[in-house]
């Protein structure tokens, strides 16, 4: 275990407006912790100790009942992972895992709410990033309930495009089976749906996609900014 470089946390939009020493009083009991492939780090159920910062690699959140697992979402660098839970003092609602190898900052809840009691300007920016995974919620609840399988898949491949900086060529941010839970279908229907998209010019190897006709790929899709814009 680590000290974080506050410069890694500070560059966040959650800490960016801090006052200097808030900050640093904040950043005291903070660590940093390097964690391999398929570890828990939360656990559902469990008392919300730690807001996590995902420095790199990535992180699975997900659920289960009933002998049943659901991926929730994939959290990239640089992001933080539960707010809500650590501002409330509640119990996670979502267990996490990591992906790939991955540094995570751990900084103490109870650190994070005598901040956020203390410091207006973080207050603030926690209410903002708290709306904004609201808004994040209702966009997901709506493509669910609003798109097939297959308009799913289209437009997150286009959603993924765009956070890979727009090529042509692509890699998938996990493996197929956690992508089709992640979408609210099965691995079979996530295959019959990639062989699909075939005739919008979609090629599939592995986890690398490749789109080569954007055009016909977006005019199936029919992409919506109240839906895939990430900054509305």
């Amino acid at each position: 275990m680590t000290e974080p470089k506050p410069i890694e946390v500070r560059q966040l939009d959650l800490f960016r407006g801090m006052d200097d020493a808030q900050f640093a009083l904040l950043m005291r009991g903070a660590y940093v912790q390097n964690f391999p492939p398929s570890i828990d780090l939360i656990g559902e159920g469990e008392p919300s100790d730690f807001l996590h910062i995902v420095l790199s690699g990535s992180v699975e959140l997900f659920s289960g009942w009933n002998d049943r697992e659901t991926s929730m979402a994939i959290v990239r660098p640089v992001s933080t992972f539960i707010l809500a839970a650590t501002i409330r003092d509640a119990p996670y609602l979502m267990s996490a895992r990591t992906i790939a190898k991955s540094r995570i900052a751990l900084i103490p809840s109870q650190d994070v709410r005598a901040a956020f009691s203390i410091d207006g300007d973080f207050a603030f920016a926690v209410v903002d990033e708290l709306a904004q995974q609201y808004r994040s919620l209702i966009k997901s609840t709506k493509e669910l309930k609003l798109r097939n399988s297959l308009e799913r898949v289209a437009n997150f491949l286009i959603r993924e495009q765009q956070k890979s900086g727009a090529g042509a060529a692509f890699q998938l941010p996990c493996d197929k089976k956690r992508l089709a839970s992640l979408l609210g279908m099965t691995a079979e229907n996530l295959s019959r749906a990639f062989k699909s998209l075939q005739k919008c010019g979609i090629e599939i190897d592995g986890t690398l996609i490749t789109i080569h006709d954007q055009d016909e790929l977006e005019r199936f899709a029919k992409p919506h900014h109240l839906i895939d814009d990430d900054d509305i």
